[in-house]
Parts: structure tokens; C-alpha cells; sequence
């Protein structure tokens, strides 16, 4: 497997993310399974970090050696991947167009002034917000973005939501796979399953193309918080295909090594259940630790009952990917009022 012929262009701290034992959020989920979690929430200091970046640092060069002058991507009011698209371009230098549609039915008074939107915009971004809902794939707002660009002159580069259909979307979790490999060496320990949420796909399938190198593609358990997963599944098969051709796997990643739990996306994409909620609230009172409700509290949501209905054997070590999204939290600020 070959991921060292691409051209990287740091945006994350140097070094491998952290890895941090979590007793106490262990200790209260009861299962007797030891719980870890990778800090893709602490991986650089543009504008929070997250799991965008690791994207983004493959497809940097090649928006550079485009010739491009403007990023144009896409996602919900409450996006982390447009606010990482903000702070690329402004680090790099280059304007950013970021469409926002209406993907999630939460009416918080707030919603659309607060958090990843109001970073997006501090960061110059063009924020447009556009009603239309939920969709992972290529939506006619972002092509309507990329052509308004090109009518004053400018040179757009095409990101789709969340990095994730990109021909070099996957290749930053494919480095994910790398890094844990030598942390579990230093540390000297295996992790049994890596617990990473899903919802446009790169992420994940990028981890399964990496871990797929020892053949433990398997035991990366996605949570959907997509709610569509029949559509994701189709997306993340592509991805990981695609992938797999461009850093030179060797084999076809077969059917059965993509696993995307589907029982935890419920009652919609970006809006919380009690359960969510509840997981949000425990990782926070036991480990300090910051989930949000897109994302990583219904990840988090996953693991904690799969692992209290006995999913994972006992003594096993799990490793939760933090992929960031704290920002989302303000947008949300009914919900968490009282904590």
C-alpha cells in the first residue's frame, strides 16, 4: 500500500493525534470493555480541527496545481466541513463560496448565528444559505455555487460534502489506519474495534482501506447518522474502491468488511434522540470529553449500547474516533440549556 506518493499539505499539528484511555466512561458503561478514543478533535489549530482536515491536506495540492482561486463546497447550516473549507482557504490563502442548506428540521432561534456558521463566516467565508434538505449526494446548489464563481472571473475548486465523493477523499483515514498501527506498537496493545460515525463516507472508508493492509477492515464499525443508509452503503463502497485502486491496496475490499450499524441515525440526520442526548451528557460528566449531536454523540450513542448488549466480547479494547463537532453543540442551545 502506497499513501507516501501523494502530495500533503500540512494543515494538522505534526505527529499523530492522541490517543486517550477513558476509565471512567468505561467504568460507567459496565460492559467490561476497555474504552480509548482518538483525538481527531484536537488536530490542528485551524478554527477547532476535526476530521475534514486530514481530508483536506490530500486535496489542497491539487486545488493549488489547478490554478483555482476560490473553494466551493457544501453542507448543512451547522457544518463542520464548511467551516474546515473556511479555514483552509484562509489559511492557504484562496476565497471560499460554502452553500448551507436546510438538511436538518431543528428550530433552535439560534441555529443559523452560532457555532460552525458563525466561524465560516468569521473567516470570510461567502455563507450562503440555501432551503433545500437532506441530501449526501451532488446537489444543484453547489453546481449553481461553482458556476457563479466562474461568471465573475474566478477560478472555483469543486468540494463536495464532506470531502467525501473527492477522488482523494479517502486518502487522509487511510494515513488514520497508519498512525494507529504505530501508536499500538508504542503502546503495546490491539485495539479489537474502532467505533467511527458515517455520514458522507470518506472517513470511514478510508479507515477500512487502511486497516484492510491486516485485515481488521471489519472491525471498523461505522454508526450511520446519515438516516439514508442504503444511499450511504452505495457511497462508502465507492469510496473505499477507489481508494483502495489509488493507494494500491493489491485486493478488492470485499462486501463484508464495509459494517455500517444503521440503528442509531434515528429520528433524522442532525437531530438528537433522548439516547444521543443521554451519551452526549455521560461522555461529558465522565471524561470531560465533548460530543456533539450530529455526529459523535450518536457514535457515541453506538458504542455505548452495543457494548451494554454485549456486542463486544469481554476484555475488549475499543477505540472511539473523535472526529470533532463541538461547535454544533451552541446550535443547539435549548436542548443543553440545563446541561
Amino acid at each position: 500500500m502506497n499513501l507516501a506518493k501523494f502530495d500533503r499539505y500540512p494543515l494538522t499539528f505534526a505527529g499523530p493525534t492522541p490517543i486517550e484511555h477513558l476509565p471512567r466512561l468505561s467504568a460507567a458503561i459496565g460492559a467490561d470493555v476497555e474504552i480509548y478514543a482518538k483525538r481527531d478533535d484536537c488536530n490542528s489549530g485551524l478554527a477547532l480541527g476535526g476530521n475534514k482536515l486530514r481530508k483536506l491536506e490530500y486535496i489542497v495540492p491539487d486545488a493549488i496545481a489547478a490554478g483555482a482561486d476560490t473553494l466551493v463546497s457544501i453542507g448543512g447550516v451547522q457544518s463542520n466541513h464548511t467551516r474546515m473549507v473556511a479555514a483552509t482557504a484562509a489559511k492557504i490563502g484562496m476565497k471560499c463560496v460554502v452553500v448551507q442548506e436546510s438538511w436538518v428540521p431543528h428550530d433552535d432561534a439560534v441555529y443559523d448565528r452560532v457555532g460552525n456558521i458563525l466561524l465560516t463566516r468569521l473567516m470570510g467565508a461567502d455563507s450562503r444559505l440555501v432551503d433545500e434538505g437532506f441530501d449526501i449526494g451532488i446537489r444543484q446548489s453547489w453546481e449553481d455555487a461553482l458556476q457563479s464563481v466562474r461568471d465573475r472571473g474566478g477560478v472555483p475548486y469543486p468540494i463536495p460534502a464532506g470531502a467525501s465523493v473527492h477522488k482523494y477523499g479517502g486518502l487522509g483515514y487511510v494515513g488514520f489506519a497508519e498512525e494507529v498501527r504505530a501508536q499500538e506498537a508504542e503502546m503495546g496493545i490491539t485495539f479489537d474495534y474502532i467505533i467511527v460515525c458515517v455520514v458522507t463516507g470518506s472517513t470511514q472508508a478510508g479507515m477500512i482501506v487502511g486497516f484492510a493492509a491486516d485485515d481488521r477492515a471489519n472491525r471498523v464499525i461505522g454508526i450511520d447518522g446519515s438516516g439514508t443508509p442504503e444511499q450511504l452503503r452505495a457511497q462508502v463502497r465507492g469510496i473505499v474502491d477507489n481508494t483502495a485502486d489509488l493507494v494500491e491496496l493489491g485486493r478488492k475490499v470485499r462486501d463484508d468488511e464495509i459494517v455500517i450499524n444503521p440503528d442509531y441515525a434515528y429520528p433524522a440526520y442532525g437531530v438528537p434522540s433522548h439516547e444521543t442526548n443521554e451519551a452526549i451528557r455521560l461522555a461529558a460528566r465522565t471524561e470531560a470529553m465533548i460530543t456533539d449531536p450530529v455526529y459523535e454523540g450518536k457514535s457515541m450513542q453506538g458504542m455505548i449500547d452495543l457494548a451494554q448488549k454485549g456486542f463486544f466480547p469481554k476484555g475488549s479494547k475499543i477505540l472511539y474516533a473523535h472526529l470533532g463537532g463541538a461547535p454544533a453543540l451552541n446550535g443547539y442551545s435549548y436542548t443543553y440549556r440545563n446541561g
